[in-house]
């Protein structure tokens, strides 16, 4: 069931914005593409600070946008983070999670406490400091805890981790996955930085001038060859699977995903529960024979292929899906034209997927 229907048409100046999209009652919604495709527009549209000409909003079967119908921004219960942190300066740690407390509707049940929400995002050691003391990364906790703290319906993330460098970003991103795993409510989040997007939606949502280009699960849209982004120098997969078990002799987990068991480098997780892998098109070869005898390589999943195209003049883009039948996990990999000749690869083909490298992408 969906938690948030939308849909918004209109122009604001030279812009025109026309997009329709859902997202899930809980887990990450990415609203991602280039700069200046409207996705800051779309989450100013749900929070209810851009009104365009035509509009309909539902969240959790409740209308806010509809003819002749407009809930006021202050009356919507949002949560939304900035790309800036904008701390109150004179305010301690505490102080500024309690003027978030200030907003939240006056229930018996106010929604996650207080102590939860330092413990989610491991801010309970910094309550008695002011922001002025704080790293780039704890300043956007403390306006994300804040922002939990109204007791919101929906969390808006405004590109929270661009104005990060990359260390502050790696040691943020666990959070924001707690978020996503643990919180009972939809995230929409915007960015333009596809391995944020990678690592943390569930559901991504393709702008391009204004309107939806494509919009479905992460590793759907990712693999789609309709799509650009499968056509990308840096183009990935992103596959989740279920932790089986860990080698401790060797280090290895073993992760089963649809289609095949992957062999992972070190312990990722517990027995039984879930994560993600980012996989490199360019770290993945095609082979007619499995023979890995006298290779290094662990991962070399049977793989039907779905489609190619060239890219450039001498490489292709090869569409895969894990298992002898073609109906597991999609693969996307990139080959030389060369190989591909060579081979006399075609769509329909069935072969082996050597997986030279994987990167964990966190918890799924």
């Amino acid at each position: 069931m969906s938690a948030i229907e939308a849909r918004f048409g209109g122009r604001l100046g030279a812009f025109e914005l026309d997009v329709a999209f859902s997202a899930p009652a809980r887990g990450v919604t990415a609203l991602f593409g280039q700069s200046g495709c409207g996705k800051t527009t779309v989450l100013r549209c749900i929070a209810g600070l851009e009104r365009m000409a035509e509009g309909h909003l539902v969240v959790n079967g409740r209308v806010w946008q509809a003819p002749g119908t407009f809930l006021a921004a202050h009356k919507r219960r949002i949560g939304y983070v900035f790309q800036e942190a904008s701390l109150f300066a004179h305010l301690s740690v505490r102080a500024n999670m309690l003027y978030g407390r200030r907003r939240a509707r006056a229930a018996a049940d106010p929604g996650i406490g207080f102590a939860e929400v330092a413990d989610l995002l491991g801010i309970g050691h910094l309550l008695d400091r002011s922001p002025a003391r704080l790293s780039g990364g704890e300043r956007q906790r403390v306006a994300i805890a804040r922002a939990l703290l109204s007791d919101p319906e929906i969390l808006l993330m405004d590109e929270p981790l661009s104005a990060l460098d990359r260390l502050s970003k790696n040691d943020i991103l666990p959070y924001l996955e707690r978020l996503r795993d643990e919180l009972a409510m939809p995230i929409v989040y915007v960015s333009h930085d596809i391995a944020e997007v990678e690592r943390l939606a569930d559901q991504m949502i393709l702008l391009e001038a204004g309107r939806v280009r494509a919009g479905g699960p992460i590793a759907t849209v990712l693999a789609d060859p309709a799509l650009p982004l499968s056509r990308q120098i840096d183009a990935s997969s992103v596959v989740s699977g279920r932790i089986e078990s860990f080698d401790e002799e060797f280090g290895l987990t073993t992760l089963m995903v649809s289609g095949a068991e992957f062999l992972v480098p070190g312990r990722i997780g517990e027995t039984g529960t879930t994560c993600r892998l980012r996989i490199a098109a360019s770290d993945v070869a095609l082979s007619r024979s499995r023979a890995l005898e006298w290779s290094t390589i662990l991962n070399a999943p049977v793989a039907r292929i779905t489609g190619a195209e060239a890219v450039g003049s001498y490489q292709m883009v090869v569409y895969l899906r894990i298992g002898p039948a073609g109906r597991g996990a999609p693969l996307l990999a990139r080959v030389s034209l060369r190989s591909w000749r060579a081979l006399g690869l075609a769509v329909g083909d069935t072969v082996f997927a050597l997986v030279k490298g994987v990167a964990l992408a966190g918890a799924s």
